[in-house]
């Protein structure tokens, strides 16, 4: 009796389903890996491997989502589905970095098979309504789940220039809680992606609109990006301004300070209220009106109302009310561009390490007052056209990117790190590679390097310079004597 009873028990326990929240633990996987970040000053190599982990989530087709800065730079990347079992080797499959998104798969996909998918929800949540957090932050080894209240949604500033919608919740969330699921209702409503260490238990998550979005550029096996509008505009708040713009007491909108491309091909112009994108109004702060309770940035609606490459503006100009329609591209036209989830591009030639100018380098000298002041008396570029756009097509900015190789050819001149290199024996440098092709293709006797933000020019003799060359790479113990796009000009 007592065994016919205890299997009667037994049947009862395996019989009863999985609960809703059993069902989302289950779905909530940890991220392992290891990091490669860029080495600008040696840009021949990598900076040392660091290991980390984060959280992601499973969703339909045996996928997991998780942010972009999870796997940016992983050299080796491994998926533990509970704690305590395997870590499984896997791959990333589409990273949007400025959306912070990413979508990883196993090696073997079969391994993820038996686990539930969490859906997305196609509801923003509501303000004052309560999300809980998944995921596995530091100070634990087990699942946590954390309750936080939405308190703000919000269009703003992501990553490299990237804007999106973006909800802020009032939870504590930890390294290692990025990538995991915000659950409402037992569907996704966003992904922790962020969390402000200045404030007590503030925290970001994106929103499913943004990550459909990426989902469906992703389909293709291509990513290629939302479209946005690259224009800074002021507010029309000043009464002198609005009445040197002649605008109507009634009419609302933003101001073209500089029109993000001077030239008459482009159709915003300087003084230029833009009052309407789309059929929607914008307001003297440059907000639209989406919901009954929700006002947003204008810049919400250009992936929406994007078509073609172009979004449909309504400006005032010269009195007048006028339909413009504006290019827009998922990123800025920089001469110095990010590299995002590239290394920087090199070539070594005898004591001299060259690399093309990149968003990340110019950050990092314009958060140092020491290099802000020593570029600004070198007259040195690299923070000064940090925003710029190139000046003609194919323009970088080539600087010296590390110091002089010790070698007797290089007696009595100065460090020359950081300086950018304008001419080669009297010809303009336009970028790495022209200027590769230049010192490859010279039969001058003497070489001649002219920089801005460098006291001396170099001279070396050309028969010395190259012969170094092999000699330095060979005492560095450097593979290679520049980076894989320009091996075609010394090979």
């Amino acid at each position: 009796m007592k065994n016919h009873t205890l299997y009667l028990l037994l049947a009862m326990i395996l019989a009863t389903p999985v609960s809703a929240e059993d069902s989302i633990r289950e779905s909530v996987v940890q991220l392992h890996f290891t990091r490669r970040n860029p080495d600008f000053y040696r840009p021949w190599t990598k900076a040392s491997p660091s290991d980390g982990s984060a959280s992601g989530v499973v969703i339909e087709g045996n996928r997991i989502l998780t942010n972009a800065h999870v796997v940016r730079y992983a050299s080796q990347l491994f998926v533990q589905l509970k704690k305590g079992g395997d870590r499984l080797p896997a791959k990333a499959i589409s990273v949007d970095p400025r959306m912070d998104l990413a979508l990883v798969e196993l090696e073997d996909p079969d391994e993820m098979a038996h686990l539930p998918h969490l859906e997305l929800s196609d509801e923003l949540p509501a303000v004052k309504s309560t999300v809980n957090a998944y995921g596995y932050p530091i100070g634990g080894k087990d699942l946590s789940v954390t309750e936080g209240i939405v308190s703000r949604i919000e269009y703003e500033s992501y990553y490299f220039e990237g804007t999106g919608l973006r909800i802020q919740i009032d939870a504590a969330l930890n390294s290692g809680n990025s990538g995991g699921p915000a659950v409402q209702n037992g569907k996704i409503v966003g992904l922790v992606f962020s969390r402000i260490t200045e404030g007590e238990n503030i925290g970001y998550i994106i929103p499913t609109e943004e990550i459909e979005r990426f989902l469906d550029d992703s389909s293709d096996g291509t990513f290629d990006g939302k479209p946005l509008l690259f224009q800074e505009c002021a507010t029309l708040e000043n009464p002198s301004l609005r009445g040197f713009l002649t605008l109507p007491k009634d009419q609302s909108g933003l101001v073209v300070g500089k029109p993000y491309l001077e030239n008459d091909e482009y159709p915003l112009k300087r003084w230029d209220v833009i009052t309407h994108i789309g059929p929607h109004n914008i307001d003297n702060e440059g907000y639209v009106d989406v919901a009954d309770d929700l006002r947003l940035s204008f810049q919400y609606y250009v992936p929406k109302l994007a078509n073609d490459d172009h979004v449909e503006l309504t400006v005032w100009r010269d009195g007048a009310a006028k339909q413009v329609s504006v290019p827009v591209s998922p990123t800025p036209s920089r001469l110095m561009p990010y590299l995002i989830l590239k290394y920087p591009r090199y070539f070594i030639y005898g004591p001299l390490v060259f690399s093309a100018a990149n968003h990340e380098i110019g950050q990092r000298m314009a958060s140092s007052q020491r290099w802000v002041r020593y570029l600004s008396y070198t007259q040195n570029p690299l923070i000064g056209r940090l925003y710029d756009q190139p000046k003609f097509e194919g323009e970088e900015l080539v600087f010296v990117c590390s110091r002089l190789f010790p070698h007797r050819i290089t007696k009595g001149y100065g460090d020359p790190s950081f300086a950018v290199v304008t001419h080669m024996n009297d010809e303009p440098v336009k970028n790495l590679r022209q200027f590769a092709l230049q010192l490859k293709n010279c039969q001058d006797d003497f070489i001649r390097i002219r920089m801005i933000g460098s006291g001396e020019s170099l001279v070396f003799q050309r028969s010395e310079i190259e012969a170094s060359t092999e000699e330095i790479l060979t005492n560095e113990g450097i593979r290679y004597q520049c980076s894989a796009d320009l091996r075609d000009v010394w090979e």
